[in-house]
């Protein structure tokens, strides 16, 4: 944290007091369920004294079942699972109620690509995380929302879409003779 120079910071406070104590809450369930905190957990002892400031906290250890693995925290909180393949990276990110984005680093450009296609949420980024674009649509899928904001598509929830079809053809409309037809139907077709 570096208040003094924002050129150099790269996270600041959460938003409001009931979210740092949300997530101050999601640490100690961390804690709690067997997680091991392995830096961060609390307010920085540098932190300025306005503002809801916590470090960046990572806890390795972590088991599929625990909280922290499996709800959406919105705070800086790294929940660390190892993987032996990356089907089983795929599966364990896949098995979650939530879906709002993923992120996959790696030195080979194909299978970052790969993976972030298998992820099951609205936003996947490949060697990079949280890089907002005001062009890309933003927006999640399963219990993180549904539709999207920014970019093109984000215009579409202010739209109201109309089809309107109009028959041109001089034949009558199959199933129906339209008013004022004045042409005899055609034959039916002859048996064989």
């Amino acid at each position: 944290l570096t208040p003094d120079r924002p050129d150099v910071a790269f996270i600041g406070p959460v938003i409001s007091k009931g979210q740092y104590d949300k997530v101050l809450g999601y640490i100690a369930a961390g804690k709690a369920e067997g997680a091991t905190l392995f830096c961060g957990g609390g307010r920085p002892a540098d932190a300025p004294p306005k503002g809801f400031y916590i470090a960046p906290t990572v806890f390795t250890d972590v088991k599929a079942d625990m909280k922290i693995w499996n709800e959406e925290i919105f705070g800086p909180v790294l929940a660390v699972m190892t993987f032996k393949t990356e089907e089983e990276a795929i599966a364990l990110a896949n098995n979650s109620d939530f879906g709002l984005a993923g992120a996959v680093l790696s030195g080979d450009a194909t299978r970052g690509q790969r993976v972030a296609r298998a992820f099951k949420c609205g936003i996947a980024w490949v060697n990079c995380s949280q890089p907002c674009f005001c062009q890309a649509p933003w927006g999640g899928v399963k219990r993180s929302g549904i539709g999207r904001d920014n970019g093109e598509a984000g215009f579409n929830s202010f739209l109201e879409v109309k089809q309107i079809t109009e028959y041109k053809s001089t034949k009558p409309w199959g199933w129906y003779i339209p008013p004022g037809f004045t042409r005899p139907l055609p034959e039916p077709a002859a048996k064989l």
